[in-house]
């Protein structure tokens, strides 16, 4: 399956928002934005929200349905590894091989040796083009990156397999993730990497690599701008270089992962794929959700009343929901309000301290981060919150449409 130049990755935790999304990307589409919706969602959301990949396709179909969409569409199993796909295998039609478990184990010491005379052409001075300096690519260094890298990328392929065993022939993209890894990749390693990916027969049509800097949940990016757009920019080369040295998909692209809200970046990211002529996928998730809590904040009455209550609980149970995301989130306990201040606010102040608008005096990222990990308290509420979507279903789609169009697809692609 031939993936699309630019996509766009839509979580949506409480699957209400399917149309909402699709407009956003038909908005974009009027506007000249040659590109696709993928509905996106983890195996640890679909165990926290209690629901099923079966119920994503259901959401993507009945949104593609009601607004007419003609064009091709994805549903991603994000993040999946062995022990997760298989439940994902009939919705989806786009699978994000997650292998970080594996980064920074060695592998067999025969594959090592195999893979370093592989790549052994390679060694000397390595000039790719669009990157103004060569690279001494050394044994050593090629070592380094299969001790690194070369486990994680022969599961990836064990992953790969498995789907296309049970797919049965059935076309699907393949993304490969190596971005929760300690440290970013360098041009050479993301080279090595793809070499990799190329020895194992795996069709990867986006990669999806760490970045210097943080990419915390639904806020924006923190790190050196310089330094991220020369990575980015490098990035795209070796890319493209890679394409042509290893026989990989000319479709290949990479893919931004916690890519909501990362407002400051994305004027680079826009000139960089224009200046490449590349291709692009961002993963959003939880900027939807948030979106829901506004419009509810909004909507005052019970659908105040619940994303209140929503907070103080969360507030209650901080040290809980913040443990998995530990690594992509920065909340400052002594900065989240009180939930008996947060009791006595109304909808304005609600919707104005979580809404990611950085120029108004009283948006509050830790009171933002802390929601954006808090959907666990609202799925515990079950049909309360769910039926509050529905009854506030105008107000809350607009939210999500206005965000992702204006906010997010607007100044990537635009």
């Amino acid at each position: 399956m031939k993936i699309q130049k630019y996509t766009f990755g839509t979580g949506d935790r409480f699957a209400h928002q399917g149309r909402a999304q699709l407009r956003a990307i038909l908005k974009a589409r009027e506007a000249g934005m040659d590109v696709y919706p993928v509905w996106n969602k983890s195996n640890r959301e679909h165990v926290i929200i209690k629901s099923k990949p079966d119920d994503v396709r259901a959401e993507a179909d009945a949104a593609v349905a009601a607004l007419g969409w003609s064009g091709p569409y994805y549903v991603d199993a994000d993040h999946i590894g062995l022990k997760t796909v298989d439940a994902f295998i009939s919705a989806s039609n786009f699978f994000t091989l997650d292998v970080a478990d594996f980064t920074g184990k060695p592998a067999d010491a025969g594959a090592v040796e195999a893979f370093l005379k592989a790549a052994a052409g390679y060694t000397g001075s390595l000039s790719i083009p669009g990157i103004d300096r060569p690279f001494d690519l050394t044994e050593e260094l090629i070592r380094g990156a299969a001790r690194k890298f070369l486990l994680a990328v022969q599961e990836a392929g064990r992953i790969y397999r498995h789907i296309e065993g049970r797919k049965g022939g059935e076309d699907f993209v393949t993304e490969v993730s190596v971005d929760e890894t300690d440290t970013p990749q360098n041009p050479v390693e993301l080279f090595l990497i793809l070499a990799m990916i190329a020895e194992q027969g795996i069709p990867v049509q986006t990669i999806a690599p760490k970045f210097t800097g943080r990419f915390n949940k639904g806020v924006d990016y923190v790190g050196d701008l310089g330094q991220f757009e020369k990575e980015f920019d490098e990035d795209l080369s070796v890319i493209a270089f890679a394409v042509r040295e290893f026989g990989l998909s000319d479709t290949l692209k990479l893919s931004v992962h916690s890519g909501s809200d990362k407002f400051s970046i994305y004027p680079i990211i826009n000139r960089l794929i224009k200046k490449h002529d590349a291709g692009l996928h961002v993963k959003t998730a939880g900027t939807t959700w948030l979106e829901e809590v506004i419009g509810l904040a909004e909507s005052g009455g019970d659908g105040l009343e619940i994303v209140k209550e929503i907070y103080a609980q969360a507030h209650e149970h901080f040290a809980e929901l913040a443990a998995p995301y530990s690594t992509v989130i920065d909340i400052d306990p002594a900065k989240l309000p009180s939930p008996k201040a947060v009791n006595g606010w109304s909808s304005a102040q609600y919707a104005n301290a979580l809404r990611h608008v950085e120029s108004n005096p009283e948006y509050n990222p830790h009171f933002r981060q802390l929601l954006h990990v808090g959907f666990k308290v609202a799925a515990g509420m079950g049909q309360r919150f769910t039926g509050a979507l529905e009854a506030n279903e105008e107000i809350v789609a607009r939210h999500v449409t206005e965000n992702l169009f204006s906010r997010h697809l607007q100044p990537i692609f635009g």
